[in-house]
């Protein structure tokens, strides 16, 4: 169970006004531990005067640690560098102005998710097949390899194939699953959440998940080639308008 009164309170110290403040990384990908962190990521605006003199206000406000017996990792960024990074093929921007898991929201927000549908290009593709491979290079890392780097493959892998068959981003790893049918990663997710990720796989076992991250690799490739997304994200000059009213708009925090 999520404690939303305790983050809400964490979020509401932030210094800057704030967009929005989702929930990211295990929870929203369906497979926490007990004694997972929370991830928090959002958007802060700075003031108008923090950005047009010489001395500029933080782009990123990162605060981690222990707070009301909760380990939280909050992150956020100015609202220029996040629609910056929306305009690249960023699927972790994506994924956090997406995130049904919602600490903190606006009407900005709400139009902001808008506009980010806007941003999808087949070019995601990349981030994903890259996002994989270091996953994969982590799973191998270990000796012998466990449980919650190969989730995190999987995870990846089945968000960029589905969102470049649907156009939809999708980052549970349980409800991509409803599509994906992969008759194994019940029991991956259920080790994890159990907390019991820690459990080392056999030889035998990492030989045939090296064999289905080969495959669903290929597959994500071939979506991306099939894919009828477009070439590029088609959000530029509306993200630019946003921006413009959000720095011209007095706030006051959250």
């Amino acid at each position: 169970m999520i404690p939303m009164s305790l983050l809400k309170k964490q979020v509401a110290q932030h210094p800057y006004p704030l967009i929005f403040a989702t929930i990211s990384g295990a929870h929203l990908y369906g497979f926490p531990s007990p004694d997972s962190d929370f991830d928090l990521r959002g958007v802060h605006v700075l003031p108008l005067m923090e950005v047009v003199g010489l001395q500029i206000g933080p782009e990123t406000i990162e605060k981690s640690g222990i707070h009301d017996g909760l380990e939280i990792d909050l992150v956020t960024h100015d609202a220029k560098k996040f629609f910056s990074l929306l305009l690249k093929k960023n699927g972790y921007v994506l994924e956090q102005v997406l995130s049904p898991l919602v600490v903190h929201t606006t009407p900005e927000h709400a139009e902001l998710k808008e506009i980010a549908a806007q941003c999808v290009t087949r070019h995601h593709a990349h981030h994903y097949l890259g996002f994989a491979e270091t996953q994969w290079r982590l799973f191998e890392k270990e000796n012998p390899p466990g449980v919650k780097p190969l989730l995190y493959v999987y995870r990846v892998l089945l968000t960029g194939i589905h969102l470049m068959q649907t156009g939809v981003v999708e980052a549970n790893l349980s409800r991509l699953n409803d599509t994906a049918k992969l008759p194994y990663l019940d029991d991956l997710i259920q080790r994890k959440v159990a907390g019991a990720e820690k459990e080392r796989l056999t030889e035998a076992d990492v030989g045939f998940h090296r064999s289905e991250y080969d495959r669903l690799r290929d597959k994500l490739r071939l979506a991306h080639e099939a894919s009828d997304l477009p070439e590029a994200p088609r959000a530029g000059a509306a993200l630019h308008d946003f921006l413009v009213r959000l720095r011209l708009t007095e706030r006051v925090p959250s």
